[in-house]
């Protein structure tokens, strides 16, 4: 079996990729040259663990091809994936214009049957849209060729994504055709031997799941925020909250943890973008537009704690960093809290000292040289006056107490994941802030 992925980005990559794994054969179109070049010689141009490998291993099977044609590509193709990018326009709609644009292309290519599939996340009626474009360039080349229309979302956490791919929860297509829907279950045959559950629907659900499971996720964030905030109020811990509530099964364990909000490229662009689509049909998603809110509000959280603990005064404050990118495993910095709160001091005239593990080059290229980047985590502590802790990479799980002691002015740490003890802090002479747990 051969499909084509237009997009080499964060999904199309990892979706092409993990299909040569399992022995179709794929060819990833992008039409960036530069980044097609290294591609080729297997260099991979975003962080993603494991990825790098199994990119280099199927370029030497030769399952995997790269390339900016898509006309060599297309024709020999069973399935073409659109996965170019959708970011958000001003009014926070998903920008379709790069899904439109490859619509056109396969519209004036195909010369047989082919199944089209939108990988990228679009709005509810997109498969429509891009269905419209084939057709009416085909009716420019007087050609009645059939094609169906099928959705597939992407439901890839990054750091995880390869793992998620080859093993997932579930995997949602919208067909409105049996020939499309025989054709999509052969494809993802390998995973159904794993019992990975196929889940098949029309259309437009399939293109709404997305949406509405991002949604669910940033609600559950942002509900626990709120918690957080009301415990700190009432003198109540929300790890404790937490362990309570996530002990029962109709509520679960996980994305209940209290934070310095949620960022990356899928929640913050997504909920805006269903926001966008529920207002278009004259409907307020009251409870998405409470859910940014509270997450906007979030990301300077930890501002305003160091604020009040240093009573309005930061000038000239040492304070360092641990943690840029928005989750670990990633050096995506898109709506990553970080920016937010680096923004925030820097209006406070303080000097920052900041560490990642992988995300200082694209800090870098987002916001230039304006702090300081260290090569390690306990460089960015020389002379702090406190710590903030914002992404919770593992090597920032144990603290070497001597080592801090030494090196920092004053010993003050505020713990944007929640992932110390406080009463260890405490033991160590630290002031200890967290998000919804008692401080110092």
């Amino acid at each position: 079996m051969k499909i084509t992925i237009v997009g080499t980005g964060y999904v199309g990559l990892v979706t092409g990729t993990c299909f040569a794994e399992t022995g179709v054969d794929v060819t990833c179109i992008d039409t960036d040259k530069e980044k097609i070049k290294k591609l080729k010689n297997g260099v991979v141009p975003i962080y993603e663990p494991g990825l790098e490998k199994m990119v280099e291993r199927n370029i030497q099977k030769q399952t995997l091809t790269f390339s900016t044609d898509i006309k060599s590509s297309l024709p020999d193709s069973d399935v073409v994936f659109i996965a170019v990018g959708t970011p958000p326009d001003e009014d926070g709609s998903a920008d379709l214009k790069n899904v439109l644009a490859v619509a056109s292309d396969i519209g004036k290519i195909i010369d047989k049957y082919i199944v089209v599939v939108t990988k990228s996340t679009v709005p509810v009626g997109t498969a429509e849209r891009v269905r419209a474009v084939i057709q009416g360039e085909l009716k420019k080349r007087k050609l009645k060729i059939p094609f169906d229309m099928a959705s597939n979302p992407e439901f890839l956490k990054e750091g995880d994504a390869v793992e998620d791919f080859l093993r997932p929860d579930r995997i949602v297509i919208g067909v409105d055709s049996e020939r499309a829907e025989k054709i999509m279950k052969r494809l993802y045959h390998p995973f159904l031997l794993n019992n990975h559950p196929l889940i098949f629907m029309d259309i437009p659900s399939a293109e709404l799941t997305k949406y509405a499971a991002n949604s669910m996720l940033a609600t559950k964030i942002s509900f626990m925020n709120e918690i957080a905030t009301l415990c700190e109020l009432t003198g109540a811990d929300v790890n404790m909250v937490r362990i309570g509530i996530g002990s029962d099964s109709r509520i679960g364990n996980k994305f209940i943890y209290a934070g310095a909000g949620y960022g990356g490229s899928c929640f913050p662009k997504d909920i805006r973008a269903l926001i966008k689509t529920a207002k278009d049909k004259g409907y307020s998603l009251k409870i998405l537009n409470a859910v940014e809110d509270v997450n906007n509000a979030q990301k300077e959280i930890l501002f305003r704690k160091i604020l009040k603990h240093f009573h309005q005064d930061l000038e000239n404050r040492v304070i360092s960093i641990w943690g840029l990118s928005f989750k670990p495993n990633t050096d995506d910095m898109r709506e990553a809290p970080a920016l937010t709160i680096i923004q925030k001091l820097l209006e406070k005239k303080a000097r920052i000292n900041a560490y990642d593990p992988v995300a200082i080059n694209e800090c870098r290229n987002r916001i230039g040289d304006v702090i300081n980047y260290t090569k390690d985590r306990y460089e960015a502590l020389i002379d702090s006056e406190a710590l903030i802790v914002i992404t919770e990479w593992p090597e920032f799980r144990l603290l070497n107490y001597k080592v801090m002691e030494k090196l920092m002015k004053s010993k003050v740490l505020f713990d944007g994941r929640n992932i110390y003890d406080p009463d260890e802090l405490k033991e160590y002479g630290f002031t200890y802030y967290g998000i919804g747990r008692k401080t110092h």
